[in-house]
């Protein structure tokens, strides 16, 4: 498929009016795809309960997990292809039809009209047709914006776009609890009069600021790429579900198929890019060391990251919040409102940090984030299971003022080292790098987590049953549950002992104080505390692994093209911006000029 060329008028001055109106519509935008990412992740028992799903039925795990990494998923694999997409046709273009598919998709998703399985495939398949918009949204907007900024306020533009989706991941843990207390439906109507306001501000206001038209699709290589990241991704969501006898799904022969075909289909991906007349991606950009270790740097923070929320929702939700009286249905408006002071860290370092980004460059910035986000979870991995809150609160909040501190200027000095030309195209791998990050972070934490559970928790779970009354073989069977089931039904707001020994009528042979003990708030997540610790040791301790390693990949970036004021390097007037690019270009091997002669 070819686009039609197109031609444009010369680029006028920047237009103040214009590029402020163009920073709110895309801000919202990037914003509410980003809450869609995690608003579902602590709404999910209010979902579960609303649909009339039993979270530890046989199979209803796929369904939890498809409803989280799903959307994720799909993110990951299409803002590459919509960034191209933007470079062709527009990126404008692209962006409104997003906006459009979004807020259609958000629609339907609140007006489910069916119950148990068929209401969560419902659900899944909407959420696939909402992350294909917020694709479309994630992919160009910070090429938008790149477009209508000047250099010197660029990172400071940028900065901002990159908060607001970040802040729209923590915000909707936040929102996500609020929303599911009134309905669980909720979740999904908050994105309705937002997108249909948004949707039509953007057809009537944005333009095309860029240069785009001509060029083809590369169709092998958009196949390969994104079969092979689905398969990837589709295993990582296979591992994580009970196989036979064992806790996960590690040895399930078709996680084995999916993980090493989807590797060979990404290497030959990377075969057929070098030989494309009209690559997906500009392997090229790779030769850029602010571009390839700002995405290494952003990568690593993103695993982190999303491991890290999916692990506190936990936490909270199914060990602190009971041990200190909270009904389990409650839990996950209590878990949004103690997790404020992550996302105040995060809101408080974000603007700042895109600003000062202009003037004192992004390297600095972006490894000290990245440090403190390591520190941060070596704090976090010395709190015991039931922690005093201050002490959590003031961990989180560093915790999200490193991500600040790392986000905006990680997100310009990658936009900043990419010709004009290829920022739609470079959005999309940015996103790319961002996405995979939070949806293989889930896998790989809770991988870490099980195996950190698995040999402690059948054995302390059993013994537990055995010390109130519960008879030897019913202990045994209930203390064989994988611990993924337990996790799960802890996080959805199900006292798990209760739901297990109910059916078998084991609660009839003891007394009544016993059974009082058993379906108390407090004995589940007692019994779970030690081995609980012992996965987040390992967890939080790989966390703080990743973030040390983004920080060295953020100091190897080398100078940010950002760090000099207009004219001046060092506080001496630059070279004549010809002689600068024509240097460039003999060491890039004729590749494409930095910037206008």
């Amino acid at each position: 498929m070819t686009a039609p060329p197109k031609t444009h008028a010369p680029r006028r001055p920047a237009d103040d009016r214009y590029k402020w109106t163009a920073l709110a519509n895309t801000t919202a935008a990037v914003f509410m795809s980003a809450l869609d990412g995690s608003i579902a992740l602590i709404a999910l028992p209010a979902i579960f309960r609303g649909v009339h799903l039993d979270p530890l039925a046989p199979g209803n795990i796929a369904y939890l997990l498809w409803m989280i990494m799903g959307y994720r998923l799909v993110q990951a694999v299409l803002v590459v292809t919509v960034g191209r997409l933007g470079d062709m046709y527009g990126r404008v273009r692209i962006y409104n039809s997003g906006f459009a598919v979004f807020t259609f998709a958000s629609i339907l998703l609140s007006l489910d009209p069916f119950d148990g399985g068929h209401a969560a495939m419902w659900l899944i398949g909407w959420r696939v047709v909402q992350a294909v918009g917020g694709s479309m949204l994630a992919a160009n907007s910070a090429a938008i914006l790149t477009d209508a900024f000047p250099k010197e306020q660029r990172g400071f533009a940028l900065g901002i776009n990159q908060v607001a989706g970040l802040a729209g991941m923590f915000l909707g843990l936040v929102a996500g609890g609020l929303l599911s207390a009134w309905d669980w439906r909720a979740v999904f109507w908050v994105n309705v009069p937002v997108g249909l306001f948004f949707t039509l501000w953007a057809y009537r206001t944005l333009r095309e600021t860029g240069k785009s038209g001509g060029g083809r699709i590369d169709w092998w290589g958009n196949i390969t790429f994104a079969v092979g990241l689905s398969a990837v991704l589709i295993a990582v969501t296979f591992g994580l579900q009970p196989y036979g006898e064992h806790t996960m799904g590690w040895t399930n022969p078709l996680v084995d198929i999916l993980i090493f075909g989807g590797l060979f289909l990404l290497a030959a991906f990377v075969v057929i890019e070098k030989h494309a007349s009209a690559p997906m991606i500009q392997l090229g950009l790779f030769r850029r060391r602010a571009f390839t270790f700002g995405n290494l740097a952003g990568l690593g923070i993103s695993i982190g990251r999303g491991g890290m929320q999916f692990v506190l929702v936990i936490w909270l939700q199914g060990i602190w919040l009971p041990l200190h009286g909270y009904d389990y249905g409650d839990t996950p408006l209590w878990a949004g409102i103690f997790i404020l002071p992550l996302t105040a860290g995060f809101l408080a370092a974000g603007p700042v940090s895109g600003y000062l980004s202009d003037r004192l460059g992004s390297r600095g910035l972006a490894t000290g984030g990245a440090l403190l986000f390591g520190v941060s979870f070596l704090g976090l991995m010395l709190l015991p299971i039931d922690f005093s809150y201050w002490i959590f609160a003031v961990l989180i909040a560093l915790n999200g003022i490193a991500s600040g501190m790392f986000a905006s200027p990680n997100s310009s000095s990658i936009m900043g080292s990419v010709p004009a030309e290829l920022r739609g195209v470079a959005s999309g791998m940015r996103s790319t790098f961002q996405n995979s990050g939070t949806a293989v972070s889930i896998g790989v934490f809770f991988s870490l987590m099980i195996a950190g559970l698995s040999s402690n928790l059948p054995p302390t779970l059993t013994a537990g049953l055995r010390e109130q009354g519960i008879p030897a073989h019913v202990a045994t069977q209930v203390g064989g549950l994988p611990p993924v089931s337990s996790l799960f039904a802890a996080q959805l707001g199900v006292n798990p002992i209760q739901h297990l020994l109910q059916p078998s009528g084991a609660l009839t042979h003891v007394t009544a104080a016993q059974q009082q003990v058993l379906t108390g708030r407090e004995f589940f997540p007692h019994l779970l505390s030690g081995p609980f610790h012992s996965g987040l040791v390992i967890v939080f301790a790989f966390g703080a692994a990743l973030a040390f390693l983004a920080a060295l990949a953020s100091l190897l970036r080398g100078t940010s093209p950002n760090r000099q004021a207009p004219g001046t390097t060092n506080g001496r007037h630059r070279r004549h911006p010809c002689r600068c690019d024509r240097r460039r270009d003999r060491s890039d091997a004729g590749r494409e000029r930095l910037c206008a002669p």
